[in-house]
């Protein structure tokens, strides 16, 4: 992430209230929700926008600070419903050096995993980001996400159902993980987004990999076409906004599948070009 596309003049002091797992302890992959209270007057956020964490140096090439972007998963009233805590959802990474060959620690990630209540940290923005809401609450939410990027649809549906009071167009989440127990906000660990299946307007579907040993990407394409009526109509209504947040490796066959609910490439790349022309079409993708 270049420095020199954000301004980080003026971070803000971060304090971390809570660092909750959010997988199970016998499971490999770590994700954890932390909460951070930012007291300073001055932060002000809304759903959909994105944090920098700043990790001081020294790092490699004699960077000061190591920099990433988190999306804020909380609505714009926050955690405490004051507006001075806010939520992130960080998976500890490793990854494979490409020069020496070695296992690396993701910089950034591990050093948030391993705050601990009472500790600060730095942080910048928020930023602005392509996922905003509509104002009108009888358009049609089609949210798609993978992994950790249920951060902001969490972030999303605790807006439209608690602070705006409620929903009028339909809010569809489809949502993937390697295995049911890696439903971020929709396991046994934490359950967020489950008191909100009773609203009218809110449905979630859930698709996991088809060989959760493995480092297969969950089906998410099969999901959404076990419901192609349902999505093609809303694909047609000129008040339905998409939205896409994830691990991009998990989208890699999202095309194909709306193509064939759709009925024809040609058809589907007309539909997915108006959605962009229009601003109906929003990726967060990494």
């Amino acid at each position: 992430m270049e420095l020199g596309k954000y301004d980080i003049s003026n971070p803000y002091e971060a304090k971390v209230i809570s660092s909750e797992r959010l997988t199970p302890m016998e499971y490999e992959d770590e994700v954890r929700h932390l909460v951070l209270n930012v007291a300073h007057p001055g932060f002000i956020h809304t759903e959909g926008q994105n944090i920098g964490v700043l990790v001081p140096g020294p790092h490699k090439f004699g960077n000061e600070n190591h920099f990433r972007l988190y999306s804020i998963a909380s609505g714009r009233q926050g955690e405490d419903g004051k507006g001075a805590e806010i939520s992130i959802c960080v998976r500890r990474c490793f990854y494979i050096d490409e020069v020496s060959g070695e296992l690396e620690r993701g910089i950034a990630s591990n050093y948030l995993c391993d705050k601990k209540a009472g500790d600060t940290i730095k942080i910048t923005g928020p930023y602005n980001s392509a996922f905003t809401v509509p104002a009108d609450d009888t358009c049609n939410l089609l949210m798609i996400g993978a992994g950790t990027g249920i951060a902001p649809f969490r972030a999303f549906v605790k807006h439209i159902y608690e602070e705006r009071g409620g929903w009028k167009g339909k809010a569809r989440l489809y949502f993937g993980a390697r295995t049911g127990m890696e439903m971020l906000y929709m396991n046994k660990m934490k359950n967020d987004l489950g008191k909100y299946y009773d609203k009218e307007t809110f449905k979630a579907f859930e698709a996991v990999s088809p060989r959760p040993h493995t480092k297969d990407q969950p089906n998410i394409g099969k999901k959404l076409g076990e419901n192609a009526q349902e999505i093609w109509e809303m694909l047609s209504d000129p008040k339905t906004h998409v939205y896409l947040a994830g691990i991009e490796k998990s989208f890699e066959h999202l095309d194909r599948t709306l193509a064939t609910i759709a009925g024809s490439d040609a058809l589907w790349n007309e539909r997915k070009a108006q959605l962009r022309e229009d601003g109906r079409w929003s990726e967060l993708l990494y």
